[in-house]
């Protein structure tokens, strides 16, 4: 039986790391949240400019570096020592930040918005190094614990950095305090990073291929041919498109579906981090240490249920509109409606039992020597699979689907998703 994983926490192999992640996921949502409120409520119309089309656009900025970088970021990780990577990316990270002040101070859309691009591109780089380090510092039956206090820490950081930017970005003096913040979040990350042990470069006679077109099309065409590892791959970038889905709908149906205020919504996206948290941590009990996907099936079975019965708990009549919005305690004074955050809570614990699993063994089944490429592979997908999210969800609700019954197909989609997971048992 393996240890608590909690003691990973005490290791010098793993904890830097795991700081290191969890300020760059708060800082990235920090800044990314600050700026699409900034422009909704003030640069847009300052600039004369659509606020939709440009937070739209915004969404678009921050993801095609993904699709751009993210082969050339896996060959560069494979090269090279990933903890010297690490430390690198992340003093760039700070020159990022300044760049964001600069651009806050200025008030100038452009350089905020080339600000995230580099920052896009930076994280792009990122990703390849934070989990294709972790089998150099952790034995096989700590993968699953390592993976699940990763994936608990950055969902909870996603939302923390989401809350701390929305709300100090309108307030006094609210882009010098996010200019302070995401600076220093950068440099205590950058700090972190210098701890994290070296490690020994696992193909350092790769020649890198600077055409990303072709090298993006090799990495793909690699998982592709090998079964037992592109089966996780597809099936992890089918989770990035059900949690954007249902992140990206938290707003709309916490003021449309359920008359809620922004304090609703906020309560629902707390849920859904700290339910994806839960997940990820039961895993390493679940499987003792273990590297299969026996329960990946029941993760995404759990997920369809609960989708469907939120689907009927939203339209069920079980919310009394209300002429005013509802806050999260008023929502919350109403015992129906605890079925509806039950729901939500228990979507996103089978997500994290669906996804952790999934993301150790693609570690676990890479050879050393080309395990960042295949990360960078699943990067790119998971970013295509979020790319149709956004398209497919613009699609439904311009032909006047509602919120609820768009995680109602998407539940009655990801049944199909069980019998292919059955196959990685």
């Amino acid at each position: 039986m393996p240890r608590n994983q909690f003691f990973l926490l005490g290791t010098r192999r793993f904890l830097p790391l795991f700081v290191t992640q969890s300020f760059g996921a708060f800082n990235d949502n920090l800044f990314k949240n600050a700026l699409v409120i900034l422009i909704t409520f003030e640069l847009a119309e300052q600039s004369g400019l659509d606020a939709g089309v440009m937070v739209t656009a915004a969404a678009g900025i921050f993801i095609l570096p993904f699709l751009l970088f993210s082969a050339t970021a896996g060959q560069l990780a494979d090269k090279y020592d990933k903890a010297g990577m690490i430390r690198r990316v992340k003093q760039v990270e700070i020159l990022l930040m300044c760049g964001a002040a600069a651009g806050f101070y200025l008030q100038s859309i452009p350089v905020l918005m080339g600000v995230l691009f580099l920052m896009g591109t930076q994280s792009a780089f990122f990703g390849p190094l934070k989990y294709g380090i972790l089998p150099d510092h952790l034995r096989e039956h700590e993968l699953i614990s390592g993976n699940g206090l990763i994936q608990a820490a950055t969902f909870l950081a996603i939302l923390l950095g989401t809350v701390v930017g929305g709300i100090f970005i309108l307030a006094w003096k609210g882009t010098l305090v996010i200019s302070v913040l995401v600076i220093g979040v950068a440099i205590s990350g950058w700090f972190f990073s210098r701890f994290i042990p070296n490690t020994a470069p696992a193909a350092p006679q790769l020649k890198i291929n600077i055409n990303f077109l072709t090298e993006t099309w090799k990495i793909i065409r690699y998982t592709a041919e090998r079964p037992s590892l592109f089966y996780p791959v597809v099936a992890v970038s089918w989770f990035w498109l059900v949690g954007a889905t249902f992140l990206a709908q938290v707003p709309t149906l916490g003021k449309v579906s359920l008359n809620g205020d922004e304090s609703l919504v906020t309560l629902l996206l707390l849920i859904f981090s700290v339910g994806i948290g839960i997940g990820s941590l039961l895993c390493n009990r679940l499987l003792k240490g273990q590297v299969h996907g026996a329960y990946v099936p029941y993760g995404a079975l759990g997920l369809s249920l609960f989708a469907v019965d939120l689907y009927f708990a939203t339209r069920g009549g079980l919310v009394q509109q209300e002429t005013a919005l509802m806050g999260a305690l008023q929502f919350m004074g109403s015992l129906s409606n605890w079925r509806i955050l039950v729901d939500f809570l228990l979507i996103a614990v089978f997500g994290g039992i669906y996804v952790v699993p999934l993301n150790t063994m693609i570690q676990a089944r890479s050879e050393p020597s080309h395990r960042a490429r295949n990360i960078s592979a699943l990067n790119i997908l998971n970013s295509l699979f979020m790319v149709i999210s956004a398209l497919a969800s613009a699609v439904l609700l311009g032909l006047g689907f509602t919120v609820p019954q768009i995680f109602l197909y998407l539940a009655i989609l990801n049944l199909g998703v069980v019998f292919l997971t059955i196959r990685l048992k």
